[in-house]
């Protein structure tokens, strides 16, 4: 069974204790949207996946509570940095399954601030989720002060320059490609704008990744109402609809743990997912035309541009060097400004990315409008490890 979305909603992201509000309210605010984008009331939904990392147990309800008191089903979903677009692919199943005609997902995040840490439960490494990643990192680069999400990143990219000779200003060259896309976005927690040279010029993080190569912990929400064929059809949607034509989602293989920071930084799973949808799809990336993608760190655009068969291996920092994946280019990636300006509340993130590919299909994106685009291709991964890639076409 075919399923689309037709109504999406986001708060703007946020510094974390900037604005006085809970989790509550943002998913208020986001999912009222969703719904209104839909003209659907929150009494014909019938499902609700909630992602988020960082709020306590049966959070999805308390938020959900405040769009209705319907007693409609609440899923808490918790997938890392994939967990908004987990939320998504759950929305999906029970509508491709034929278990429910309207679902609403959300997604939302109330964070601290600074850098996020190692995933360890009360400091102790030992029982974190991700010790055998950060154990990777650990035996090929021993492990430093710098935070280590940053760290493990930042590994992968001076494993990138060794290996293929990026350059530290082509990775600057995606902070200052995101940055300036954000200007164009009003939910953007940034609207700065960079050079190449100003991005090489910020606060080190972890060499070589500097501050704005680096996406900000936020304060956020994004929804999206799924529905199935026969719902747009009763509904009278199709002007809202943009349809799911495939997505997948896979965790880490043997092919993650093999030594490398490229790899266990979720590389190989991105290329897998991205495989499988092309597969489903009937469609290959050369039928994309905007993507929204995982840049928790600018290097993982370029080793995401590599896994999605935008070029070749070691060819992603002549790629985005090249203007190909800005305005004027083959693809527009990121025009939302990404994570890394746009900001990058967990539990919001992938359904951020799916808000604006509908706009951006819809051609309701304004300003930061990529022209006749008519397919595009979501990509959002979570250290531990999820990928999923999702392919929505107009």
């Amino acid at each position: 069974m075919k399923s689309y979305i037709v109504g999406v909603g986001m708060t703007r992201f946020e510094k974390p204790e900037s604005r006085d509000w809970q989790y509550w309210d943002m998913v208020k605010e986001a999912g009222g949207a969703a719904l209104a984008d839909a003209g659907v009331d929150y009494g014909l939904v019938e499902q609700v996946p909630a992602g988020y990392c960082f709020q306590p147990s049966t959070a999805g309800q308390r938020a959900a509570y405040e769009l209705g008191l319907t007693g409609v089903p609440v899923y808490n979903v918790n997938n890392n940095c994939a967990t908004g677009s987990t939320a998504l692919m759950m929305a999906r199943q029970f509508v491709q399954g034929g278990l429910a005609d309207c679902v609403l997902a959300v997604g939302f995040e109330k964070m601290k601030r600074g850098a996020l840490g190692g995933g360890a439960d009360g400091g102790d490494f030992k029982t974190s989720p991700v010790a055998r990643h950060y154990g990777i990192m650990a035996a090929a680069h021993g492990f430093e002060m710098s935070p280590p999400t940053a760290q493990i990143f930042g590994n992968a990219a001076r494993e990138h320059m060794e290996r293929y000779g990026t350059t530290p200003a082509q990775l600057a060259a995606v902070g200052a490609k995101n940055h300036r896309h954000s200007a164009n976005n009003p939910n953007a927690q940034f609207q700065d704008v960079y050079t190449v040279e100003e991005v090489l010029a910020a606060k080190t993080i972890h060499d070589p990744l500097t501050k704005l190569q680096c996406s900000p912990t936020s304060d956020g929400a994004a929804a999206a109402v799924v529905v199935s064929e026969r719902f747009v059809v009763a509904h009278g949607l199709h002007d809202k609809a943009v349809e799911i034509v495939a997505q997948a989602m896979t965790t880490d293989t043997a092919e993650s743990f093999g030594g490398s920071c490229i790899d266990v930084v979720g590389k190989p799973m991105t290329a897998a997912a991205g495989r499988k949808v092309y597969e489903d799809s009937g469609l290959g990336i050369e039928d994309v035309d905007v993507v929204e993608l995982h840049d928790c760190f600018s290097v993982n655009e370029l080793l995401t541009y590599e896994a999605l068969g935008m070029c070749a291996d070691g060819a992603s920092g002549k790629l985005v060097e090249s203007g190909a994946t800005t305005y004027g280019g083959r693809w527009v990636v990121n025009p939302s400004g990404g994570l890394i300006s746009k900001g990058h509340p967990l539990g919001a993130t992938g359904l951020a990315q799916a808000a604006e590919l509908v706009w951006q299909l819809r051609g309701e994106a304004g300003p930061r409008q990529v022209p006749g685009a008519r397919v595009g291709l979501a990509h959002n991964i979570g250290l531990g490890g999820a990928a999923v890639v999702t392919l929505l076409r107009r």
